[in-house]
């Protein structure tokens, strides 16, 4: 069995472990649609995903004409109370992850998951998916700043007690704070990255879970 020297592993949410981009895409463009803009293209969406579910409305009312005139608190409520009602409909693990979650695991590394995603909401995701017993920590907006701040890689390593740790994610947000937690990263290159997978400042990027033990294993 390959031997890996990280004793905890943390992964970002969307667009690293799972593909939200549909169920995020259709709870975006029915915000757009309540108020009264033309929807963003499923090819569109992954590039408005990052930094939390705000960023992302933002990100859509400026491609659709701006934010001018709009009550932007009350219309992210509404995508947000949508998105909490349809949250799992087209979102799934992505190839390879299952198995390379239970590799690790076999190896008795501690999984964790570190998202901008409001906590409430990716446990339910986890919950509804069937995967929050698969990870010893989530942690999710609500509890410290967010990512690019290190803040919360931090409290997955002292919430697990400490050691050697790595992280895995699809965008800036995730390199920087792995760098400024002084953790290794890895990017996945299928994610919803916002810079070229080379020019994310991970360091190593990887084309498919595949990839990520013995990747692990090297760094």
């Amino acid at each position: 069995m390959t031997t890996i020297r990280f004793g905890i592993v943390g992964f970002d949410l969307d667009g690293t472990l799972l593909d939200t981009s549909g169920d995020l895409g259709a709870a975006v463009n029915h915000a757009l649609a309540l108020a009264g803009r033309e929807p963003v293209p499923p090819a569109a969406v992954s590039g408005l995903i990052g930094g939390g579910a705000k960023s992302m409305l933002e990100r859509a009312l400026a491609l659709t004409g701006g934010a001018d005139g709009i009550d932007q608190d009350a219309l992210f409520a509404q995508l947000l109370a949508y998105y909490e009602a349809n949250i799992a409909v087209h979102t799934a693990l992505y190839p390879g992850a299952e198995a390379m979650l239970d590799a690790l695991a076999e190896r008795g590394i501690k999984l964790a998951v570190v998202t901008n995603k409001r906590e409430a909401m990716a446990r339910k995701l986890f919950d509804t998916l069937g995967l929050t017993e698969r990870f010893a920590c989530i942690i999710g907006a609500g509890r410290y700043p967010l990512k690019p701040a290190p803040d919360t890689l931090h409290a997955m390593v002292a919430e697990l007690g400490g050691g050697a740790a790595a992280f895995v994610g699809d965008t800036t947000y995730d390199t920087r704070a792995a760098r400024a937690a002084g953790l290794p990263s890895v990017a996945v290159s299928f994610g919803f990255c916002d810079a070229a997978p080379g020019e994310l400042g991970a360091d190593v990027v990887i084309g498919h879970f595949d990839e990520l033990v013995p990747t692990l294993a090297r760094l």
